[in-house]
């Protein structure tokens, strides 16, 4: 029996919308469900017990940042990613793919999976260590078609990500549900280069499954889902779609970058395209918006670093999903939670005014108050549109 099964419980007339549960080793996860992020193995600043609180039902780690520190091989010692963190309910890794767009096509600029939506400063990894490796490289991943060769953004060691050694990094990790290597494109790139990156994230794909599937124990453990390419253009996308289904993964990621207007069209042609009975993950999307409409489409999981970054500038959702930042001199005598009818311990407990204080205090309690805020919100916004399916 494969280590990652989903059952799929009710669908929504007159959408692609349905309820399921993803079934892994650690635990179900009821779907539509949103995945928060923990790069390094940590929500920043959130303990697992705030997170299980919450309601958070699985976490997804960074590839590439967990083999640069503290290195896949002290993760395994410690007996696996659960163990190191604490964390026992369901895990996912990323495959690194996302790291080789930003090092490589998004070097030197503020790289989301959404155009025009810029990233904070400390969250960029395309930060250069030593003057004489930019020069050397012009930027820090060079990809070919056997893989990624890449400078490290911590002391600047030159490492090597083929589908095989990021199958085994994650191997290591040991989540329960991983992603194939794949190469992420920006959604402004041509069509030609569109299609030579589809391509090779298909090649990547079948030799990650094959490297999967030679690994006996860790296909009684862990699950692999591939990812589907092609932009944004419609033919590329149905085409990426059909070539990972074919493959027969345990499911399926939706990956590259998208503009704003189209994301939920270019999800639904490769929702149409995936086979019903896997689930769907729509990698690095998270805004409330967003999420419902990638569920209207058909998406079972969703990702994003969003929630948590905007919390530590001192944004919060909120009445209504609007955006507020906390550090406006409006919020100084703000008596009124951040949203009077959210049941999250920040606004049970706190003031405007006072989380207004902590940030313009730089205490670090503000942003973790403001994650948990931020959270919250979401993982309602997704629990509330699986309600809606199961009514």
């Amino acid at each position: 029996m494969a280590a990652v099964t989903f059952e799929i419980l009710k669908k929504q007339k007159g959408s692609r919308a349905r309820a399921g549960v993803i079934h892994t080793p650690h635990g179900d996860i009821e779907t539509p469900a949103f995945v928060a992020v923990g790069t390094k193995a940590t929500v920043k600043g959130i303990t697992v017990d705030t997170l299980k609180d919450l309601g958070v039902q699985t976490l997804i780690a960074n590839t590439y940042h967990l083999h640069l520190q503290p290195g896949s091989e002290l993760v395994k010692e410690m007996g696996g990613l659960h163990s190191f963190m604490n964390w026992d309910g369901p895990l996912l890794t990323d495959s690194g793919g996302f790291q080789v767009f930003s090092l490589g096509a998004g070097f030197g600029k503020t790289v989301s999976k959404v155009t025009r939506e810029e990233l904070d400063a400390d969250e960029k990894v395309a930060s250069v260590y030593d003057p004489d490796v930019a020069s050397q490289h012009g930027k820090l991943a060079q990809i070919d078609d056997e893989g990624v060769s890449f400078t490290s953004h911590i002391d600047g060691s030159l490492h090597r990500f083929t589908p095989e050694r990021s199958v085994e990094i994650q191997h290591e990790l040991g989540a329960d549900i991983f992603f194939a290597f794949d190469e992420c494109t920006a959604a402004e790139a041509s069509e030609a280069y569109q299609r030579e990156a589809m391509e090779r994230t298909h090649r990547w794909a079948e030799r990650s499954l094959k490297a999967h599937r030679q690994n006996i124990d860790a296909g009684k453990r862990q699950g692999i889902f591939g990812i589907v390419q092609g932009g944004r253009f419609e033919s590329l996308r149905r085409e990426s779609a059909r070539a990972l289904a074919e493959m027969d993964f345990d499911g399926y990621g939706i990956g590259g970058s998208y503009q704003k207007f189209d994301l939920d069209t270019a999800v639904g042609w490769v929702t149409e395209e995936l086979p019903e009975d896997k689930p769907r993950h729509l990698l690095g999307i998270g805004e409330p918006g967003d999420l419902i409409k990638g569920v209207q489409q058909g998406v079972d999981l969703f990702d994003c670093v969003q929630p948590t970054r905007l919390a530590r500038t001192g944004m919060v959702y909120g009445p209504g999903g609007e955006k507020l930042m906390l550090t406006n001199a409006a919020y100084v005598h703000d008596h009124e939670p951040i949203d009077a009818t959210c049941s999250c311990a920040t606004c049970t407990h706190y003031s405007r005014a006072y989380l207004a204080h902590l940030f313009k205090a730089r205490e670090m309690l503000g942003a973790i108050l403001a994650t948990i805020h931020n959270l919250h919100y979401l993982l309602t916004v997704v629990r509330d549109e699986r309600k809606k399916i199961l009514a």
